[in-house]
C-alpha cells in the first residue's frame, strides 16, 4: 500500500479559497511528499492537538493533518498568520 492524501470538507473549502497558484504549489507539494513513500520525514509534529497532529510548510502557507494507516487527511490549509487561530 502506498501514500495518499485527501481533505476533509472543511479543508477543502479552505483551499477553494486560495489563489491558483498556491493551490497547485500545496498540491504538488503534498503529490511530492505521497510520492517520496515517506512524507512522514517532512512533517513537524504540533504541539496543539486541537488543530492537529503535524503540519507541512509550503511557503507562507501551511497544511494541517493527521495520519489515518497511510493517509494524510488534511484538516486546514491556509497563511501561516491565520491558521493557527
Amino acid at each position: 500500500m502506498s501514500w495518499s492524501w485527501e481533505f476533509t470538507k472543511k479543508s477543502e473549502a479552505q483551499f477553494k479559497k486560495l489563489d491558483n497558484q498556491i493551490k497547485e504549489r500545496v498540491e504538488e507539494k503534498l503529490d511530492f511528499w505521497v510520492a517520496s513513500g515517506k512524507p512522514m520525514e517532512f512533517a513537524e509534529p504540533l504541539s496543539d492537538y486541537e488543530l492537529g497532529a503535524y503540519r507541512f510548510r509550503v511557503g507562507n502557507y501551511r497544511i494541517i493533518f493527521d495520519v489515518d494507516g497511510e493517509t494524510i487527511v488534511v484538516l486546514a490549509v491556509g497563511h501561516r498568520r491565520d491558521i493557527y487561530r
